[in-house]
């Protein structure tokens, strides 16, 4: 019984030494690896981009909100670990796992904006203004989708007709969607509006790819130094985090 309980207190004692070392050593070397990935992703747009023989304009500033997101996001994750430098000792499991959910709530979130287009109505569309970004002038009949999906930049150009006051078709305004079909309808001013033609391109931005690659390895990272913390509270009966 006496050899028993001094293994016992040996066993733990080392698995001490072991916790302590990871809270003070490792944890540090994950968080330099985070903050070195996300550095590497450089949520910037290319403004020069020729579709369908327009070009955005040079005098517009031209931005997409799901760039501006998942950039916010990034930025947030490495504040929150730029506020644990190497001086800063972590004293409980339970502080990092805080950490790395916190991190990983906004790794997820910048990743889920470049994945998850936002589905709009045609009259969304309309007024978002980017037909106006556009050199030489877009004509009437035409409006543009500009969106990012997964690692493609989608250009997305609606043609339109008119519907006369006489029309016999039925009038039902389209709803939200990423990518409308022919026959979609809606009304913009005065006037009830079908969409007659759809022409879609995509193009697709290697950096985009590199981007969702940095969000799922410090994914994994940050899963994985969850994971060690949380093997050592199998070797006690009461949590010591």
């Amino acid at each position: 019984m006496a050899t028993a309980m001094a293994a016992t207190a040996v066993e733990r004692a080392v698995l001490e030494e072991e916790f302590r070392w990871l809270l003070h050593d490792e944890v540090h070397a994950v968080l330099r690896q985070l903050q070195d990935i996300l550095k590497d992703v450089n949520l910037k747009m290319p403004r020069n981009n020729q579709l369908l023989h327009f070009a955005f304009r040079e005098d517009k500033q031209w931005k997409l909100q799901q760039i501006q997101d998942a950039r916010n996001h990034v930025s947030q994750a490495i504040y929150l670990l730029n506020n644990r430098d190497e001086s800063y000792q972590f004293r409980t499991g339970a502080e990092v796992l805080k950490l790395m959910d916190a991190v990983m709530l906004q790794l997820t979130r910048a990743r889920n904006r470049l994945t998850t287009p936002a589905t709009l109505t045609l009259p969304e569309i309309a007024a978002s203004g980017l037909t106006r970004m556009f050199a030489p002038a877009l004509p009437s009949d035409l409006l543009v989708n500009v969106y990012i999906n997964l690692n493609k930049l989608c250009l997305t150009v609606y043609q339109l007709h008119a519907l006369q006051p006489n029309s016999t078709k039925n009038f039902r305004p389209a709803g939200g969607s990423v990518l409308h079909s022919p026959g979609a309808m809606f009304e913009w001013g005065s006037q009830r509006l079908e969409v007659s033609h759809v022409h879609k391109v995509e193009s697709v931005i290697p950096w985009l790819n590199d981007a969702l690659v940095f969000f799922t390895v410090s994914l994994q990272l940050c899963q994985q130094l969850k994971d060690k913390i949380s093997v050592f509270s199998s070797y006690w009966s009461y949590r010591p985090f």
